[in-house]
């Protein structure tokens, strides 16, 4: 039988030379089909991984959570002029920074491409809304780009992102974020950084002016820098803690 490190191997060779770890977690059994006999299987590949693989320079590490074989070559960063193909690597990058912050995270967008073959859904964590409060209200919040939630206890919206790529979209983003407003979290309006002035014009304004404290703006490098630091040196900046 194959060994762990073979069985690994084969998994991102056969998903086409990269994989998260939720791919792996949820595929494993098929090229190791005793891998989740312990209790701490889980902890146990990643031991692996680390040890047999990235070490021994098998593999290296492309995102957070993601894995690609070492003579994998990546692909090109996309620019905010790519406008849909920017937003969900955003959304990919603030996924990848909730899980690292061992928090629960959630997008609408399954379907899109976060980078290198990864579609959003697998490194999302939460693969259905948590249902914490009245459907109306679920209805709308579950549109928010990408949600944080509590991993203790019940599941609880944590922290909000909306990626906001065209004003015209804006108050769209802002009326969802609104949905959550009887719940003790935070809005994060990601966006280019011309837009700022517009968009804090628009939270000065009714009916968003209340809540403005709630509200934070984020331009793009600013999420930027703070993924690619994370990915670099396994810690985050306080501005998303």
């Amino acid at each position: 039988m194959a060994t762990k490190a073979e069985a690994m191997k084969r998994l991102i060779e056969e998903n086409g030379g990269t994989a998260s770890w939720k791919q792996i977690y949820e595929n494993i059994e098929k090229y190791y089909p005793t891998a989740k006999i312990r209790k701490d299987w889980e902890a146990g590949l990643r031991g692996v991984l680390y040890r047999d693989m990235e070490k021994k320079g098998i593999v290296k590490r492309i995102g957070i959570g993601i894995y690609a074989l070492e003579d994998y070559k990546e692909e090109t960063k996309p620019t905010p002029k790519q406008k849909i193909r920017f937003h969900s690597f955003m959304e990919g990058c603030l996924l990848e920074m909730g899980n690292f912050k061992k928090l629960l995270t959630y997008t609408p967008d399954k379907t899109a491409i976060f980078k290198d073959n990864i579609f959003l859904n697998q490194i999302e964590t939460l693969d259905e809304f948590p249902i914490f409060t009245y459907q109306e209200i679920i209805n709308l919040a579950k549109r928010i780009d990408v949600i944080w939630f509590n991993k203790k206890g019940f599941k609880f919206p944590h922290k909000v992102f909306e990626v906001v790529d065209s004003i015209g979209t804006l108050s769209e983003s802002l009326n969802r974020c609104l949905q959550l407003k009887a719940f003790n979290l935070h809005f994060y309006i990601v966006a280019p950084e011309n837009y700022k002035e517009k968009i804090k014009k628009k939270i000065n304004a009714e009916p968003y002016f209340t809540f403005k404290d709630r509200f934070s703006f984020l331009n793009y490098e600013k999420v930027t820098s703070l993924y690619e630091h994370a990915l670099k040196t396994n810690e985050l900046k306080s501005e998303l803690i």
